[in-house]
């Protein structure tokens, strides 16, 4: 099973519903009107539609997948006195003295750079479990880096950039 959010679950569907109603339909057209331009060796219209026909088909068997593993959790329902999904986490680095915040979130719904980090991630699955004051070792690619847990909470997660 895969954890995400109602948003996350919300989004998968509408693109999964987009790219089942506007643009597999919209690519068969395209196909139909570049077949209709003559040798299909030699045209570059065609080929290029059956490309983007051959994408689309694989993107709506992965968003197929992910929902058929999804498992819906509302992060507001959790208790988040440890690290869950959907918990706010405050963290020191206790070798360069760096506090950081991070929001567990699924795997479609990451963005490091914003602090949404996956539940599969490295230091999400160092994290998840544990509590304010515990001490972690997390095997980052520079290397491994000790951490205290500074705070645990839960906040309304904001996806968009809206803020």
């Amino acid at each position: 099973m895969q954890p995400m959010s109602p948003y996350g679950y919300d989004k998968v569907c509408a693109e999964l519903k987009h790219l089942k109603e506007v643009e597999r339909p919209n690519i068969v057209k395209e196909i139909d009107i570049a077949r209709s331009h003559g040798d299909l060796k030699e045209n570059a219209e065609y080929h290029a539609a059956k490309e983007r026909q051959l994408f689309i088909e694989a993107r709506i068997n992965d968003l197929s997948q992910i929902l058929a593993q999804a498992q819906v959790i509302d992060p507001a329902t959790l208790a988040h006195d440890k690290v869950s999904f959907g918990s706010t986490i405050e963290i020191l680095d206790l070798d360069s003295d760096k506090k950081m915040t991070y929001t567990i979130v699924g795997g479609v719904e990451s963005d490091p750079a914003r602090g949404l980090i996956s539940f599969a991630s490295p230091i999400a699955k160092a994290l998840i479990g544990k509590s304010v004051g515990d001490e972690v070792t997390i095997t980052l690619p520079r290397g491994e880096s000790d951490f205290e847990i500074l705070k645990v909470y839960y906040k309304p997660i904001t996806f968009d950039n809206k803020e």
